[in-house]
C-alpha cells in the first residue's frame, strides 16, 4: 500500500530542503542596499526591505525568518549611515516599522509550526491506525505474487470505506477479500474495521467460502443492530459490497463469491477476462435480512502467468474534469507484463493524471499474479512472505 508522505516530506520548501530559496530575500537586501546608496538623494528604496522577512516566512521557519528580519534591519541602518540620514525621523520610523513587521512574521512562523506539529501528531496516530486496520498485503503467498494499493479521496484522510485483506489457510490456499463500505467518515471506518477483523478471525480456518460469507454478513448485521430494541423496526441501510476469493496453490483456478461488487479481471496476455459470477449476491449486511443462508461459489481458470485484478468502484467511476470515466479495462492490458507492485505504481500515476489528482471516492486495487511454481510444501516459512516496503506515492 502506498502511503502519503510524512509531514516533513510534505514541507519540501523548508530551507534545509530548498536552500536556493534564501537567495531571493538575500538578493533583495543586497540590491536595495546598493541601489539606495548609489541613487540620488530624493530616491529612497529602504522601505522595500520589509519584503525580505515577508518573503522568508513563506518557506522558512521562525529562526530563519528572524535572521532575515535582523539582516533587513541592519541593512536599513547601514543605508542610513552611508547616506548620513540615520538620525532622521523618517529613517528611524522605517527601522521601527521593519522591526515590527519582522516580529509579526516570526510570530506567524511560530504559530504555524506549532499547528503543523499538532497536525503531524494527529496524522501519526491515523497512519498507525491505518497500518493496523488496512495491513499491507504479503508480497508472496504460495505461487502468488501480491500487491495492494489504496488511494483515499480526501487528501488529508488516512482511512476510508475501501478495504482489502489476505489470509493463508491450512489447506494450502490463499483467501482474499476486497470490499467497499457504504458511506464515509467514522461510521464507514468502524464498519471497515469490523469486516477486516471478522475476515482475519475466520478466513484461515477450515470453513468453506460460503460459510465465510455468512460469517461476514452475520458479523456486519450484529454490529449494526446489537443496540436496537427488539420492538424497533430495522431501518439500517449500512452495507458493504465485497468479493471473496480462494486461490488453491496446486490447482490453476480461483473460487469466488461476489456480493454486489464489480467483477474481478484476469489479464491473460493482451486479453482481459471479466470474472462475472452467474450468481451475484446481495451486499454484505443484507443477506441475513433477506434470509440468505448460503452463497454460490463460482470457479474460473487462473493459470500460471495470469494476472488477477481486484478493485473498488472508486477506480472505474473516477472522472476527468470533462466527465470521462477512467478507462480501466483499456489501460490495464498495457501493463500485463509488469509485476504486481510495478503495475500498481503505473496504475496509480495514470489514474491520478486522469482525474488531475482529485478523486471523488476512495480507490483500492489488488493485483495477484500466479507464477509457474510455488515454494516447497516442506518449507512453510516460504509460503507467506512479508510485505514489500511501501511504494512511494506517484
Amino acid at each position: 500500500m502506498a502511503p502519503r508522505p510524512s509531514l516533513k516530506e510534505r514541507r519540501f520548501w523548508q530551507p534545509e530542503r530548498s536552500p536556493a530559496l534564501l537567495v531571493i530575500p538575500l538578493g533583495l537586501i543586497v540590491t536595495v542596499c546598493v541601489v539606495d546608496v548609489l541613487a540620488p538623494p530624493h530616491v529612497h528604496l529602504g522601505p522595500l526591505l520589509v519584503a525580505a522577512p515577508a518573503i522568508t516566512v513563506a518557506f522558512a521557519g521562525a529562526r530563519t525568518t528572524a535572521a532575515m528580519g535582523a539582516l533587513a534591519v541592519a541593512a536599513q541602518v547601514l543605508i542610513g549611515v552611508l547616506r548620513g540620514v540615520v538620525g532622521t525621523a523618517n529613517v528611524q520610523a522605517q527601522i521601527a516599522a521593519l522591526i515590527v513587521v519582522s516580529a509579526v512574521c516570526v510570530t506567524v512562523c511560530v504559530v504555524r509550526d506549532r499547528h503543523e506539529r499538532q497536525l503531524h501528531q494527529v496524522r501519526s496516530v491515523a497512519e498507525a491506525a491505518q497500518r493496523v486496520l488496512l495491513q499491507p498485503l504479503p508480497a508472496r503467498s504460495g505461487p502468488l505474487r501480491i500487491a495492494g494499493l489504496y488511494i483515499p479521496a480526501d487528501a488529508e484522510a488516512e482511512l476510508g470505506g475501501d478495504l482489502y485483506a489476505a489470509a493463508r489457510t491450512a489447506h494450502h490456499s490463499t483467501r482474499l477479500l476486497i470490499g467497499d463500505v457504504r458511506g464515509s467518515g467514522l461510521g464507514a471506518i468502524s464498519k471497515t474495521a469490523l469486516l477486516l477483523g471478522a475476515f482475519r478471525a475466520a478466513a484461515h480456518r477450515q470453513a468453506s467460502l460460503p460459510r465465510l460469507a455468512v460469517h461476514l454478513d452475520a458479523a456486519f448485521r450484529w454490529d449494526t443492530g446489537q443496540w436496537r430494541p427488539r420492538t424497533q423496526e430495522d431501518t439500517t441501510e449500512d452495507f458493504a459490497t465485497a468479493v471473496l476469493l480462494d486461490i488453491p496453490d496446486h490447482e490453476p483456478v480461483v473460487h469466488l463469491i461476489s456480493c454486489g461488487h464489480p467483477p474481478p479481471l484476469i489479464l491473460r496476455g493482451k486479453r482481459i477476462i471479466p470474472l462475472v459470477a452467474e450468481a451475484s449476491h446481495l451486499p454484505i449486511g443484507f443477506g441475513g435480512a433477506f434470509g440468505i443462508t448460503d452463497y454460490v461459489v463460482q470457479t474460473f481458470p487462473f493459470e500460471a502467468g495470469d494476472l488477477l485484478l481486484l478493485y473498488t468502484d472508486g477506480v472505474i467511476e473516477a472522472r476527468s474534469a470533462d466527465g470521462r470515466f477512467y478507462p480501466f479495462t483499456e489501460r490495464a492490458p498495457q501493463w500485463t507484463g509488469d509485476e504486481p507492485d510495478e503495475l500498481l505504481r503505473r496504475l496509480q500515476a495514470d489514474l491520478l493524471a486522469h482525474v488531475h489528482a482529485h478523486l471523488d471516492d476512495d480507490a483500492a486495487v489488488v493485483a495477484v499474479r500466479r507464477t509457474a511454481s510455488d515454494p516447497p510444501a516442506s518449507d512453510p516459512a516460504t509460503a507467506w512472505a512479508a510485505p514489500r516496503p511501501p511504494t512511494p506515492p506517484a
